[in-house]
């Protein structure tokens, strides 16, 4: 009798640890999803070289820290955008529209600097535009693939385009909107730029509804920034008794942007609805900037009011441009980009693009909470 509860009570351990070993497996496994590529959809925060192919070169000191004269980003070195890339351990993204140098084998960034969601605006590669671009790019990768006769210079076309099933598992990321709102603050009211949300987020709606009818299935979507935080707007605006918080930021600026992002993440629940096969991240990366800005002093940056390259003082001088007003020079970069949090009054650093990053990849301020490597489950 002893022999037989001893015996039962071994085989039920026995099974205990199989099932515990075989569940640990799968939750193992289940740990991390495989992205063979990303399409990334945006404006400036994360152009990897559009505009800088598609009109004038970005020139140094931007990516002084990153790639030099090639970086073609706004920014003196990475982008979040690149972040992304390495926390997947994909390639950096190619734009696009750079024809030299590029690798599409993992994926393609069809963010444009100045693009917003509506036509209009800063630049011509709105949204719909890019989204355009991007069935175009697939359509094309798939007509290779499909020719009858493959001859060696497409063959060779392989290495460097994805394969037509990747499409449908890859991650497809979006940071734009900041643009709607800064040049609806330059031409407008600030009255008729909080009215004109709801257009403008049906419009990107009807752009991730395009993208599903695809085959994209996961998104991961970026709120807008406190664009009321940064130098140039903080620079250029009349501030009036009251209209500045306690870090300097332009309140009324701020505020039309939470409501921008509290009707985006309405959205977002509403396409949850509607496209029930597709996974859906809204990222606060309002939050997290803002974040950073009220504690920047208290993680080692200067005044975030202040940036590194360029100058609004008077001059306005572009990041990468010099010029020479009473005998002083403007335009050169600072010493230490990676104590500021902006680079060139509009653009973070990569110091504080680094330091976002780590928040918004975590899953912290992701809703679902869920780090970005497992946002496909």
């Amino acid at each position: 009798m002893i022999s037989r509860m001893l015996m039962f009570v071994l085989k039920c351990l026995f099974l205990s640890f199989v099932g515990a070993f075989i569940s640990a497996s799968v939750v193992q496994g289940s740990n991390s999803c495989e992205y063979p590529a990303i399409f990334n959809f945006g404006d400036s925060n994360s152009d990897t070289g559009a505009i800088s192919a598609a009109f004038t070169v970005v020139h140094s000191p931007n990516g002084q820290n990153f790639l030099g004269s090639l970086s073609g980003r706004a920014c003196d070195g990475r982008l979040i955008i690149d972040f992304i890339t390495e926390e997947l351990k994909l390639p950096y993204l190619s734009a696009h529209l750079n024809s030299v140098g590029s690798n599409y084998r993992h994926g393609a960034n069809f963010a444009t600097g100045g693009s917003s969601i509506l036509p209009g605006g800063y630049s011509p590669f709105h949204l719909g535009l890019q989204i355009s671009q991007f069935i175009q790019f697939k359509s094309r990768t798939h007509i290779l693939f499909n020719q009858h006769s493959v001859n060696n210079r497409t063959k060779l076309s392989f290495k460097s385009i994805p394969k037509p099933d990747d499409f449908s598992r890859a991650l497809y990321t979006f940071d734009i909107g900041q643009n709607d709102l800064a040049y609806g603050f330059q031409h407008t009211s600030e009255e008729q730029v909080r009215g004109s949300i709801p257009n403008i987020l049906r419009q990107f709606s009807q752009a991730v509804q395009q993208l599903y009818n695809e085959g994209a299935r996961v998104f991961w979507i970026h709120n807008t920034g406190p664009i009321g935080c940064l130098p140039f707007n903080f620079l250029s605006y009349e501030s009036k008794q009251g209209n500045l918080d306690a870090n300097g930021c332009v309140k009324p600026q701020n505020e039309i942007a939470q409501e921008f992002n509290r009707q985006l993440k309405d959205q977002m629940v509403q396409l949850r609805r509607k496209l029930p096969l597709a996974k859906f991240t809204y990222i606060d990366v309002y939050k997290a900037k803002y974040q950073l800005v009220s504690n920047a002093r208290k993680l080692g940056f200067v005044d975030p009011l202040k940036f590194c390259c360029g100058s609004y003082h008077g001059y306005k001088i572009t990041c990468g441009m010099k010029s020479t007003e009473n005998e002083t020079v403007y335009g050169n970069a600072c010493k230490n980009p990676s104590q500021l949090v902006s680079w060139d009054g509009i653009h973070y650093s990569q110091a504080a693009n680094l330091l976002i990053a780590k928040q918004i990849l975590s899953g912290v301020f992701s809703d679902p909470p869920v780090a970005i490597g497992q946002v496909c489950f």
